[in-house]
């Protein structure tokens, strides 16, 4: 059926998700979700909405939603947007903020989504390097550029940018877009969120996926200067004016206001995380520094495609990406302490065999 297709089609490179297998009994620890359940307070909230109202549209502004998250962040709720998830939000400013005559930058290692937006909507962009530590040199991206977006802690790989790094990027770029995408910064870093009242050219997104435990609700947001949100809205209100729905609405505002169940599930993670790299180096893994959810680790002994390989035989699913300078590494989600042990044991397996 190729031939109905518009020319556009002919020329994706569609974004691969991590794996999400149908096998029982299996320790999952590929896709970075969270190992603890949402807030029993986001899920008494959704419960209690479903009811006759259903029938009804959702706010198509979810103001409820936006307030909580500006009461959360100390913000107004003209700086914040919402969407369909992260993902959703990053396609709306790759839309309506990224697409200039000059190119975007981003790392050459990190959130393979971002030249995947570049394709479809037509985004000239350069890959930056990065060091050999796998940082961001934010001298590297004081260049013409059409905007800058990247992951912060980076992903795959986990390695946080400081806040000064980030500040001195705004500044070198004043003319630019800069986007830093938090999706893991709850598990170990500062959010960029309060320089968003500093520098109109900042814009944070974040999602309700990994450190509030809704990966299956779809819920994203960005903050930033009214100039940018009103963009995002022109977007949204062209594309799907009600990408929220109203358990999705309620659900989300009720996790941004339990804050004593994000602060005590993020740090049981943050604790499962340093021990499991305690472990992992204990037999001889090579661990960088993450402050996200998950590890990023290889072995000087073994091909990370052979250990994916071997430890999926003991019912363990990590990821392992094919791609240049990372392919003999492996990314393992932080998991419930019953999965970390399942997964050091399958490892002290291998490597003894």
């Amino acid at each position: 059926m190729s031939r109905f297709w518009s020319s556009l089609v002919h020329t994706l490179v569609p974004y691969v998700p991590g794996e999400q297998p149908k096998i029982n009994n299996l320790v999952k620890l590929n896709t970075n979700e969270n190992p603890f359940g949402p807030s029993p307070k986001a899920l008494a909230a959704m419960q209690a909405t479903l009811n006759d109202d259903l029938r009804l549209y959702p706010d198509p502004d979810a103001g409820f939603l936006k307030e909580a998250v500006a009461r959360y962040y100390a913000v107004d709720a003209s700086t914040v947007f919402v969407g369909n998830g992260s993902d959703e939000v990053l396609a709306h400013i790759f839309h309506a903020l990224l697409k200039h005559e000059e190119p975007i930058l981003f790392p050459d290692i990190t959130y393979s989504f971002y030249p995947v937006y570049c394709g479809l909507y037509g985004i000239a962009y350069e890959t930056v390097p990065l060091t050999e530590s796998f940082e961001i040199n934010v001298g590297d991206y004081c260049r013409p550029n059409g905007g800058i977006i990247f992951p912060n802690p980076n992903a795959p790989t986990g390695v946080l940018t400081s806040l000064e790094q980030i500040e001195t990027l705004l500044q070198k770029n004043s003319d630019s877009v800069v986007v830093v995408d938090e999706a893991y910064i709850d598990f170990g870093g500062k959010s960029a969120v309060p320089l968003t009242s500093q520098y109109p050219n900042l814009l944070v997104v974040q999602t309700l996926s990994k450190s509030r435990s809704l990966a299956g609700l779809r819920v994203g947001l960005a903050i930033g200067h009214p100039d940018l949100i009103d963009a995002l809205e022109r977007i949204k209100n062209s594309f799907n004016s009600y990408p929220l729905g109203r358990m999705a609405i309620v659900g989300a505002a009720a996790a941004f206001d339990d804050v004593d169940y994000f602060l005590e599930t993020t740090k049981a993670v943050i604790s499962g995380r340093e021990e499991l790299c305690v472990q992992l180096a204990a037999l001889g893994f090579v661990v960088l520094p993450s402050a996200a959810n998950f590890i990023f680790v290889q072995h000087p002994d073994y091909r990370a495609d052979a250990l994916s390989k071997a430890l999926r035989e003991q019912s363990v699913i990590v990821r392992h990406f094919n791609l240049p300078r990372i392919d003999n590494f492996l990314r393992i989600t932080v998991g419930s302490g019953s999965q970390n042990d399942a997964l050091v044991r399958a490892l002290k397996n291998i490597v003894a065999a």
